[in-house]
């Protein structure tokens, strides 16, 4: 048996990639972090969507779908990129509950407006686990995953943005 075959059965999913082994980990273990707080969130997002009511029923319903859709969207793409690294990643609901960082929200009923204000933390929540882990990728030179978080991180800048201007209620000082 060649070296070759010997090494590819010992590491059957390892793809073959020109960073190191520590970057390999530093970077998959990032992003299955990440990866699991994108799933969280767009849990959360669609289990709000399933459940808000109330006078603006329609423009939270649309918006939290549309939001969910695009975090959603992001999933795979992380998901590839641990692949791409050489790693691999998460691979079931429990193994998502050990990693999000992301809290679940269970209740029975929340008002829209804390609806919005949770989400809102929440995205800020993920701004910050992004900028953690374009930090990692960035010492670590992987400028494709560093490429992909800085769009997400615009993406999530954008829901806070709605999420804050939907809350607002034409209050000019913010509140």
């Amino acid at each position: 048996m060649s070296k070759d075959l010997k090494e590819r059965r010992k590491a059957p999913l390892q793809t073959p990639t020109d960073l190191g082994d520590n970057a390999r980990r530093d970077i998959t273990g990032a992003l299955n972090a990440l990866l699991a707080d994108v799933f969280a969130l767009y849990l959360k997002t669609k289990n709000f969507h399933w459940h808000v009511s109330g006078p603006h029923f329609r423009d939270y319903h649309l918006l939290f779908d549309e939001q969910a859709e695009q975090i959603f969207a992001i999933t795979d793409e992380v998901a590839e990129r641990v692949r791409k690294v050489g790693g691999t990643t998460l691979h079931s609901i429990g193994n998502i509950a050990r990693l999000q960082r992301i809290p679940d929200n269970d209740a029975d009923y929340v008002d829209p407006l804390d609806m919005l204000a949770e989400l809102r933390s929440d995205n800020q929540a993920l701004i910050a686990s992004l900028r953690e882990t374009h930090e990692v990728c960035e010492a670590e030179n992987d400028v494709a995953t560093t490429s992909l978080i800085e769009v997400w991180i615009d993406q999530a800048e954008r829901r806070v943005w709605f999420l804050y201007e939907a809350s607002r209620r034409g209050d000019p000082t913010g509140h």
